[in-house]
């Protein structure tokens, strides 16, 4: 269960920025303490959430940190990265934070690049900002080699499942997020395991919010990843076919329906269309040893041609369709004219 709220012994000032921070706890007693005594001045609160951790991280912490800033959250069972973090998300709306900070427990995120993800959210310019390791080239030698290749193939995934073009290092999980947008994540249907960061993307691509890459560097040491490859490749790829299907009836048909819509769905059809047609005659041709027409060959080759022409032109058009527009402010407004509505009633 959660606790607590935060005392009256730390007030926030009102019309000031409150930056918060949430660090999900599991088997991280190795760690954490390092972490939490980088984590700057500037920020107001630190949420330290254990997911039901057989180590007892919450205890642990209690017993070895004295900021005045932290707050234990507890989870009587484990609910994942993604079930910690969204615990701390709603702790830290509640307590009136501007901007939510996640970071692992396990040292790998230097929390000293801290201001580096809040200052983009706090200057208007994102709604949403995660690093990305990649942006270095100097440094990627230093990343074992599995994760660059897992990456780069995510990577491709994730831009066609969320339409953020323009991301890298979609598992990254330092990220920070301004209190608005956190509060229209559907909690209860976003993925809470080792999806959660790929689909918190897919979420806020729903929202039209925009997200921007912080520059990092990671260090890896003696902890110990708990995604395993071959354990979650399957469910990545169906969650990743889920989320595109998902993102194009949302943003293609039932928001708008621009002429890029028109051009994927011809496209599709002109390319099941060739595909079939031109493997059917194949098949004959091959059964009775007669020679195709001229004919029979042109059309599923030129089906195929024009169908790979607007598939084209149609990502060409989402590829420049990432959202520009800082959506908080949005949000803001539409949460204070709910809260009238509520108040009228």
């Amino acid at each position: 269960m959660n606790e607590p709220a935060v005392p009256d012994a730390l007030e926030i000032q009102s019309g000031t920025s409150c930056i918060a921070v949430v660090i999900p706890c599991y088997r991280v007693t190795r760690h954490i303490m390092g972490v939490l005594s980088k984590i700057a001045p500037e920020v107001d609160l630190i949420y330290c959430v254990d997911d039901a951790c057989p180590d007892g991280s919450a205890d642990f912490i209690e017993r070895h940190c004295v900021d005045r800033r932290l707050r234990i959250l507890r989870h009587a069972e484990n609910q994942g990265v993604g079930g910690a973090v969204l615990t701390g998300y709603d702790q830290a709306v509640a307590d009136g934070a501007s901007v939510i900070v996640k970071i692992d427990g396990d040292g790998q995120m230097d929390p000293r690049l801290l201001m580096a993800f809040v200052n983009p959210i706090l200057r208007g310019e994102a709604d949403y900002t995660k690093g990305n390791r990649f942006f270095d080239l100097k440094r990627i030698h230093e990343m074992p080699k599995v994760r660059i290749f897992g990456n780069a193939i995510l990577s491709l995934f994730t831009k066609l499942s969320t339409g953020y073009w323009d991301l890298f290092d979609p598992t990254n999980g330092y990220t920070a997020i301004h209190a608005n947008a956190a509060r229209f994540v559907p909690r209860e249907k976003i993925s809470k395991r080792y999806f959660f960061e790929t689909d918190m993307l897919f979420r806020l691509s729903i929202l039209r919010a925009v997200v921007v890459d912080v520059p990092m560097d990671a260090s890896y040491g003696d902890e110990e990843s708990g995604l395993k490859i071959k354990r979650i490749v399957g469910e990545f790829a169906a969650k990743h076919a889920r989320n595109l299907f998902k993102r194009i009836a949302y943003n293609y048909i039932l928001r708008d329906l621009p002429l890029a819509s028109l051009q994927l769905f011809v496209g599709l059809g002109l390319l099941a269309f060739g595909l079939i047609f031109g493997c059917w005659h194949w098949w004959i041709s091959a059964s009775t040893n007669v020679g195709a027409t001229t004919g029979t060959v042109m059309i599923p080759t030129m089906s195929l041609l024009v169908g790979i022409q607007l598939v084209l032109a149609f990502l060409s058009y989402d590829i420049a369709n990432v959202p520009r527009r800082v959506m908080h402010t949005l949000l803001e407004q539409r949460l204070a004219a709910l809260a009238v509505r509520s108040s009228n009633e």
